[in-house]
């Protein structure tokens, strides 16, 4: 009996410690410009248990360090949304991405057209 208590204890330790409290993550959060970068990142960090959150206009890439004994990567894409960005995993309802500004509509080819880089000609 005492071996089962100490094995059972020994596999609960285990887990418990497996979780990272600096885990590193990246996501995929589509958006557009700097003031989707500002709402992105201010959304992660105020996710609790999420220590730093980076978003690259270019690549859309939310770079993560968190707390896994606080949060996930699903908790922090829910936050994420419920500012109006989409994420590869949850998707922001239309009245959170109705509420971002009009120049952030990412789901518009009109407004990601407006957000490419300028093309320099050569004459």
């Amino acid at each position: 009996m005492k071996k089962i208590v100490l094995i059972f204890t020994l596999l609960i330790t285990t887990i418990v410690f497996a979780q990272n409290k600096n885990a590193k993550a990246s996501i995929e959060v589509d958006g557009v410009c700097g003031m989707c970068k500002e709402r992105i990142e201010k959304a992660a960090i105020r996710t609790k248990g999420v220590k730093s959150a980076v978003w690259n206009v270019d690549t859309h890439e939310l770079k993560l360090i968190y707390d896994e004994r606080k949060t996930d990567l699903k908790t922090i894409s829910t936050s994420v949304a419920s500012v109006g960005h989409d994420t590869k995993e949850i998707k922001a309802t239309e009245e959170q991405y109705n509420s971002v500004h009009p120049c952030c509509r990412y789901r518009d080819e009109d407004v990601k057209k407006d957000h490419e880089p300028k093309k320099e000609t050569k004459e």
